[in-house]
């Protein structure tokens, strides 16, 4: 595993990085970083992902995403964060809709990690758009 930083870095995570270097080069020992110094992370996480700036800052992954996690509820859950989990539309093309359905499978993921799929033979593409829209909507 490599502990080198990557090499395009963003001025803000560059400068967090000489940063949290001067903190830890006047500490003797092993110290916590101060609330600050991890506050400034969080908000670089945010903006560049927990894997670039805990790799970049020199800090532990999991205690970064701990700490996000804690900052931001939501963070590790993005159908709650208000991240589009999904297409808003599902579109047919016009040469699919003439040409005839004899047999198609259809598999479905929700943003959760369940996945269905159905095996269909005999069904109109009309009816198929029907089924998809029924089931982009969920139980009633």
């Amino acid at each position: 595993m490599s502990t080198r930083p990557p090499a395009n870095v963003p001025p803000s995570l560059s400068i967090a990085r000489h940063q949290i270097g001067q903190w830890r080069s006047r500490q003797q020992g092993r110290k916590r970083l101060p609330r600050e110094l991890w506050q400034k992370a969080v908000a670089l996480a945010q903006a560049y992902g927990v894997n670039k700036t805990a790799r970049t800052l020199g800090l532990k992954y999991d205690s970064l995403r701990k700490h996000l996690e804690v900052a931001v509820p939501d963070a590790g859950d993005p159908a709650r964060a208000g991240v589009p989990t999904g297409p808003d539309f599902i579109e047919l093309l016009p040469a699919a809709l003439t040409a005839p359905c004899t047999e198609c499978t259809i598999e479905w993921a929700s943003p959760r990690g369940v996945t269905m799929r159905m095996h269909v033979k005999g069904i109109a593409v009309a009816d198929l758009v029907v089924l998809a829209g029924g089931l982009r909507k969920g139980p009633a």
